[in-house]
């Protein structure tokens, strides 16, 4: 007899809650070391990859950008 079930990841997570520390303990061990993390990079693509490790603005750097961008929208007829 096989008994299939169709779950959600948010009604995974709420099982899993309900699970003792213990038993969530074993499952995090039964589970390969970065399996989480290894499947995760595997499915983002070439593109995803490169924004992902392109440059960020600091936030000076932003409200800088945002200044500027008002003073043109001001100057810049309409």
């Amino acid at each position: 007899m096989e008994l299939t079930l169709n779950l959600g990841y948010t009604q995974i997570r709420e099982l899993l809650r309900q699970l003792p520390a213990n038993q969530i303990e074993k499952i995090k061990k039964e589970l390969p070391e970065n399996y989480i993390q290894t499947k995760a990079k595997s499915d983002i693509s070439d593109f995803q990859k490169f924004i992902l490790t392109g440059p960020v603005m600091s936030d000076e750097q932003f409200e800088n950008f945002k200044q500027q961008r008002h003073q043109f929208n001001i100057w810049r007829p309409q």
